[in-house]
């Protein structure tokens, strides 16, 4: 989290991808339901938390960068292609994510299938998706924590596209 030098003024992840800043009425609007902006925050720094059992700290920001490019959230995207580099991931797979083209590690590829799956179509995210995650080595735990990971990343997206479309409304009014 990115703080400025009042520590009721911080800036989080929301915040600096859609961009608000405090001087805006979207950023005083969502601040008046303080504890989701905190929740919020706590849910994204637990959810690449190195502690996180299954999956890298690298392979959870590649589903993010997946997941953003799918539902064209290109702030987002952006943020998670920063800390993929901050991270040192490979040049190569994080270009090849971005590009939406196939993942030539297997198991990195059915973690963003199903990460594609969930996203565009949950109906497919089935027992049979689920397996071809087992098959290719991933834990309960690292499903587990794959599944909390896309939901979460389902509702930041649609939280910025909403906080997107009232800051442009500012703009505009």
């Amino acid at each position: 989290m990115t703080n400025t030098t009042d520590s009721s003024l911080a800036v989080d992840v929301l915040d600096a991808a859609v961009p608000l800043a405090p001087d805006q009425p979207t950023w005083a609007l969502r601040r008046q339901r303080d504890k989701v902006v905190a929740a919020t925050q706590g849910s994204y720094d637990a959810m690449f938390a190195p502690t996180v059992e299954g999956l890298s700290v690298a392979e959870r920001l590649l589903v993010a960068l997946h997941a953003c490019r799918v539902s064209k959230a290109g702030n987002l995207a952006a943020h998670y292609r920063e800390r993929l580099v901050a991270e040192g991931a490979d040049s190569a797979v994080i270009a090849a994510v971005d590009g939406g083209k196939p993942a030539a590690d297997a198991r990195l590829g059915a973690v963003l299938a199903f990460t594609g799956k969930l996203i565009e179509r949950p109906i497919e995210g089935d027992r049979a998706a689920v397996q071809s995650l087992a098959d290719c080595g991933l834990s309960t735990p690292a499903l587990v924590a794959l599944s909390q990971l896309i939901a979460f990343l389902s509702y930041q997206i649609r939280v910025a596209a909403g906080l997107q479309a009232l800051a442009a409304a500012e703009v505009s009014a």
